[in-house]
């Protein structure tokens, strides 16, 4: 699962971390929330320059009996394929989400934990995601099997592409079947997670208090 993440790092860094041409002009990003709009990454054409633009998180699927369905933003990356729902945008609308962290949420239902997880480096990264078209279009994260690290707060995790998997999953070209071992559990050991404040499910809420590590009873 994945519904808060953030997008800080330098642009110069995002620039070539994605193979992109120039630095693209973002403001940091403390609380990214579903129906708001975010960047992603994109490869036109076999060869093509990689481009970097906004899409709205969360697509609208028909649903049996519904002129429109519910807002799905994230989607299971097992089983995709030409049948399912997303398998045309599989087939030939893949993106990456740059982000450098996202959050999690533990616990019951009345006393929720939020933690914040990134990578230990604190470089940014790609989430694997899928676009549809539209004006301005939209875009679903999707996600795998949580590693160690994650399965102690949820059973699912957005899946994390490595930077040697990105050429793989822009080209159009690339067919489903050589993609299968792409979306996998980030390993455990490359990532870190310590608890936030509540604030961060308020997604007016977009300050660097979002981030900051806060005590718990165990601490």
């Amino acid at each position: 699962m994945c519904g808060r993440f953030t997008l800080t790092a330098p642009e110069e860094l995002l620039a070539d971390t994605f193979g992109l041409d120039a630095a693209p002009a973002l403001s940091p990003r403390y609380n990214v929330a579903p129906t708001q709009a975010i960047a992603v990454v994109r490869e036109p054409a076999e060869g093509a320059p990689r481009s970097l633009g906004f899409l709205t998180w969360g697509s609208v699927r028909p649903s049996k009996g519904l002129r429109r369905g519910p807002l799905v933003i994230n989607v299971r990356s097992e089983g995709l394929g030409g049948s399912s729902a997303f398998g045309e945008a599989f087939a030939l609308r893949r993106c990456l989400v740059p982000a450098d962290g996202f959050y999690e949420w533990t616990g019951v239902r009345s006393s929720r934990r939020p933690y914040y997880l990134r990578l230990r480096d604190g470089r940014p990264f790609g989430f694997a995601a899928l676009w549809e078209p539209g004006n301005p279009g939209s875009c679903v994260i999707l996600t795998t099997g949580a590693n160690e690290l994650v399965r102690e707060l949820h059973p699912r995790m957005p899946v994390i592409l490595a930077p040697d998997d990105h050429r793989r999953w822009l080209a159009p070209c690339t067919p489903r079947s050589a993609l299968a071992g792409v979306c996998r559990p980030y390993p455990a050991g490359d990532m870190t997670a310590y608890p936030v404040g509540g604030q961060v499910g308020d997604p007016r809420v977009d300050t660097p208090d979002c981030i900051r590590r806060v005590a718990t009873l165990f601490d």
